[in-house]
């Protein structure tokens, strides 16, 4: 099996339709897709390459080498218990918004990550009214929704990751699994060394490296507003001993106070019940949760928002 991988042009030409059924494919069925001819040049992509990279060698690897992680991950290789780590991840992390701290060191990271993100933030919303097409919902219902109201009020981040070599890579992961709390995420993955897995069917699937392709899956939220149809994908980062895999991934999440709840679309059922299996809540009282139980069974999450 292996990821869907969707030509993103392809839905202004003849093929629309087929377009759009893979789209809705990949929500549906997988909870991951790779989009190519996405509409970012690839111009900007080899420069967000290049400035990632020098960012984690001038600003971040020092820091790294003395970390949490490289501490205990050599404790418990000295202690040959058979053990493993489970509640640390081998990666190096920062995460950038339009109001935060940026990297300084690094030449030319805020003029190409600041371009990047603009293009990644209108490819997102692209998406989003694919899915409105997809799930018969009006045009910019998901975005609205991701807004909280008619205002640009998503909160859009983007964590920049490191995956260093690993010298006892099966007693860490990279990044434990986990499903992502909000709506859609927008990945740039290493283009040389793997190490994404999905889970589908019971079966953990690599997601396999294909340059300059932009990963798409869909948050918890994405979920509650399709009542289910398009469902979060349990994902994890495998640590390695070679290699060192860089991951830029993009989040176009809910502002802390915005309502969610399931389009009312698509849970008008004639003569049945309304499934209750996603309550309607603030988005900030479910990361307060998630913050807790990201690592855990989703489902209770649900469960334990509609308490709060």
């Amino acid at each position: 099996m292996a990821i869907p991988v969707i030509d993103f042009s392809k839905l202004n030409g003849e093929e629309r339709a087929q377009t759009l059924a893979q789209i809705a494919k990949g929500c549906e069925e997988w909870g991951f897709f790779q989009l190519i001819n996405h509409g970012i040049p690839e111009e900007v992509l080899e420069r967000v390459k290049k400035v990632s990279s020098e960012c984690y060698k001038l600003e971040r690897e020092e820091n790294f080498k003395n970390s949490k992680a490289v501490k205990l991950i050599n404790e418990l290789a000295e202690k040959k218990s058979g053990e493993k780590l489970e509640h640390v991840d081998w990666e190096d992390v920062f995460t950038i918004m339009n109001d935060n701290e940026w990297p300084v060191k690094t030449p030319g990271f805020r003029e190409t990550m600041t371009e990047y993100r603009t293009g990644l933030k209108n490819l997102a919303e692209r998406i989003m009214e694919v899915m409105d097409e997809n799930l018969g919902l009006p045009n910019g219902y998901m975005k609205k929704a991701l807004n909280g109201g008619d205002e640009d009020n998503a909160f859009f981040g983007t964590k920049v990751s490191h995956y260093p070599p690993c010298p006892y890579p099966e007693l860490v992961n990279g990044l434990r699994a986990h499903t992502d709390a909000g709506g859609v995420i927008l990945l740039f993955q290493d283009d040389k060394v793997g190490g994404l897995q999905m889970l589908k069917d019971g079966e953990w699937i690599d997601v396999q490296p294909l340059p300059n392709a932009i990963v798409i899956n869909t948050g918890d939220q994405i979920e509650v507003l399709s009542n289910g149809r398009y469902k979060s994908c349990w994902h994890r980062v495998l640590s390695f001993p070679d290699g060192n895999r860089r991951s830029i991934a993009s989040f176009y999440n809910p502002p802390l106070n915005a309502t969610i709840y399931p389009a009312p679309k698509l849970v008008e059922k004639e003569n049945q019940e309304v499934d209750d299996t996603y309550p309607k809540f603030v988005f900030g009282d479910y990361m307060s949760v998630y913050a807790e139980q990201k690592f855990l069974s989703k489902e209770p999450r649900f469960q334990a928002v509609r308490a709060v």
